[in-house]
């Protein structure tokens, strides 16, 4: 059986960092991990190729060779499956797809002709066993979690390796949070499962022995879940892990309580982590309410923002507007809270609501929908909520927010607030070639025919004055904010 693995194109948003790649010769982040894990899941005998399409082509060679076509895509690839199904139809190729896309709307793609959902390591097999005995059918799914400690180490060979800058893998899934506008409960459950030390650090040497010495994702929806288990057995194993190796630099996802554990916050830093994406949602107690985002009440969050980055640990922020308790005064206190924060790569997103979650449910009953907002491909895009402000007050205020954190000058400030608060990483990338040329390119691009070459000139002379040793993270930062205007512009245009 040839089996060959699509990945779809991506939009240009946020968090591709389509933008901040080309300075480094990249063309995406990283591969996708769902298809590597289905491969490893597959037949051994069975023979298997990747084309990740933002990163690669799909040629009419890789169709013709293929018995089966298996695609995975979120919602934010949903624009673009229409067109590859279209594609591999006409090569008169078979079509396999699974992922959050297809979990939630495979009633859509009636060209499909087999939906493997939920998590492949119980309906895969499944599925499998049915093709080789010639009974497939067209629908497989489960409302079991499977037992992640039987999951396979992803298959890394298939990736090529050359066209990313970060190699994800995964610890954790489900949450026990209830958040009302997020849909991981539903989706992974309400309960943490985890894979053991030994399985993480077998997937580390895996990646090592492929020669990778960068960036590593944990992709968990929250990493300290299950905090006894991640200080007493996972952080110890990675911490022995690194004896002896270079390199990769680890980031993850977790929730703002991370700020009240020192013990932890010094084993994540012990361990490699340099970067954590946090959910602050907003500055707003009532807010927080409202959506149950209960972790965060009653706290100092600028407090706890500030703690973790002094502990060498760069906090990437995820923001809302748009509660029913925010009043039109909210998109000041989000620039407010974001620049003395120093979160420099804050993601302020419309609130939406996702069918299936608790919120949409009660917009939906309160008959509060917009008829003339479908699926978003990211939530900047549009609210499907009426806004209780109005919607010309709200979004008006969105693009007053968004214009105002990612212009230069309170953008370069913003670094300048994180730089004077955070220590330096105990592992970093390794100072390669592509790394020396990105830099020489920042100089022309940025601080020669940039519209922010004074800003980054003051940002550069400023950080080697004061942090000599966090210069490789100020021209980052510079440089991710190249790719977050043009984000923004193309969002207001």
């Amino acid at each position: 059986m040839n089996v060959l693995l699509v990945f779809p194109q991506l939009m240009d948003w946020f968090w591709n960092f389509k933008d901040a790649l080309r300075f480094i010769r990249k063309e995406a982040v990283f591969p996708p991990l769902g298809l590597m894990t289905v491969a490893s899941l597959l037949p051994s005998e069975w023979n298997k190729r990747l084309v990740d399409l933002n990163a690669q082509c799909l040629s009419a060679q890789d169709l013709e060779w293929a018995d089966y076509v298996f695609i995975s895509a979120m919602f934010v690839q949903r624009d673009f499956v229409k067109d590859l199904v279209s594609l591999c139809k006409k090569a008169g190729c078979r079509i396999v797809a699974g992922g959050p896309l297809f979990t939630t709307d495979w009633k859509d793609y009636p060209d499909i002709d087999h939906f493997v959902l939920n998590e492949a390591e119980l309906t895969l097999p499944k599925f499998v066993a049915d093709l080789q005995g010639g009974r497939a059918e067209r629908l497989y799914a489960t409302s079991e979690y499977p037992d992640i400690r039987q999951s396979p180490c992803p298959s890394w060979r298939i990736a090529s390796m050359e066209h990313y800058d970060v190699m994800s893998i995964q610890y954790s899934r489900g949450c026990p949070n209830r958040c009302d506008f997020c849909n991981v409960s539903q989706v992974f459950g309400t309960r943490y499962r985890t894979k053991s030390a030994a399985q993480i650090v077998a997937e580390l040497d895996n990646l090592y022995a492929c020669g990778w010495r960068k960036n590593i994702y944990f992709i968990d929806d929250n990493l300290i879940g299950n905090r006894r288990e991640i200080k007493n057995e996972i952080l110890p194993a990675l911490i022995a892990w690194r004896r002896g190796k270079s390199g990769m630099p680890f980031q993850t996802f977790a929730t703002i309580d991370l700020a009240d554990d020192e013990e932890l916050l010094q084993l994540m830093y012990a361990a490699g982590f340099n970067c954590v994406f946090v959910g602050i949602e907003s500055p707003d107690e009532g807010s927080l309410n409202e959506c149950n985002k209960y972790l965060n009440k009653n706290r100092n969050l600028l407090d706890s923002v500030r703690r973790i980055q002094r502990a060498g640990i760069r906090v990437q922020g995820g923001f809302i507007v748009g509660f029913d308790n925010d009043s039109p005064d909210i998109f000041e206190r989000q620039i407010d809270f974001i620049q003395e924060s120093g979160i420099v790569a804050a993601k302020v997103n419309q609130l939406y609501a996702f069918p299936g979650t608790k919120l949409y449910e009660r917009i939906e009953r309160e008959g509060r929908l917009r008829p003339d907002v479908g699926h978003q491909m990211d939530e900047s895009e549009a609210t499907n909520i009426i806004p209780l402000m109005g919607l010309d007050t709200f979004q008006a205020g969105y693009k007053r927010l968004m214009a105002y954190i990612y212009s230069p000058g309170p953008y370069y400030e913003r670094i300048r607030v994180f730089l004077k608060e955070f220590r330096k990483p105990k592992y970093q990338s390794p100072l390669e070639p592509e790394y020396i040329m990105a830099f020489l390119r920042t100089i022309y691009q940025i601080g020669i025919i940039g519209r922010e070459r004074l800003h980054y000139w003051r940002l550069l002379i400023w950080t080697l004055v004061h942090h000599p040793g966090l210069l490789p993270m100020a021209v980052t930062l510079a440089v991710y904010g190249v790719h977050f205007r043009k984000v923004c512009d193309r969002f207001r245009n």
